[in-house]
């Protein structure tokens, strides 16, 4: 048992069933309910489940159809009924990168909707798991074009310059995916919000390394 578990109840922050976040940083105000035609998988790292600093809970209860499933190493078979769906056509939200070239692609031969998934993780872990699972490997790639500089770097430092945070990628991809029918401006708005709030709670504090 943990000192936090001996603790009695009543000491406890308080927490939001929504969200599930302290009452003090309760997200529940900017969410924004945001359809897409697209299917949306994040397998988040256990390391950014605890980050305040994390976009996927917004992205999540914003979304009308994304699960997060949190873990660092997936089975095959557990993994392969994550990935696939009837129906849908699964695409990896990854850019081609020499650690990790994207599989080649053959010609399109339909029009099925898309499961994406995303990968939640810092840019070192994140080419940790997909080097770890060949069935991520042999995904078919999305990759951003040319993605607009990021609100997050006003609270999370990056080491490369085209990174940006899982929310503001997925709402691009879907961008990408659903055209003109997906309007992600009020998540990002939203998003920028959030940024702005926990830059002024940790005002004057160095930025964590990603």
């Amino acid at each position: 048992m943990n000192a936090s578990e001996r603790l009695p109840h009543a000491s406890r922050r308080a927490v939001c069933a929504r969200c599930l976040r302290p009452q003090a940083t309760c997200l529940c105000d900017l969410i924004r309910p945001t359809p897409h035609r697209s299917e949306v998988l994040v397998l988040q790292h256990p390391q950014e489940q605890r980050q305040a600093k994390n976009s996927v809970a917004l992205l999540r209860l914003s979304l009308t159809d994304c699960e997060v499933v949190v873990g660092e190493r997936f089975d095959a078979v557990t993994l392969a009924a994550l990935l696939h769906r009837p129906g849908r056509v699964t695409r990896l939200l990854y850019p081609d990168v020499p650690a990790a070239p994207a599989p080649l692609e053959g010609p399109r031969v339909t029009e099925a909707p898309t499961r994406l998934v995303v990968i939640d993780a810092t840019w070192r872990k994140s080419l940790r798991l997909l080097l770890e699972h060949p069935a991520l490997q042999a995904l078919p790639r999305l990759a951003l074009a040319a993605p607009p500089p990021t609100r997050y770097r006003a609270i999370r430092a990056a080491r490369r310059v085209d990174q940006i945070s899982t929310l503001e990628a997925t709402v691009q991809a879907l961008g990408q995916l659903d055209g003109a029918a997906f309007d992600g401006a009020p998540l990002l708005q939203a998003f920028g919000v959030f940024v702005e709030r926990v830059a002024a709670r940790h005002l004057g504090g160095a930025l964590p390394r990603s």
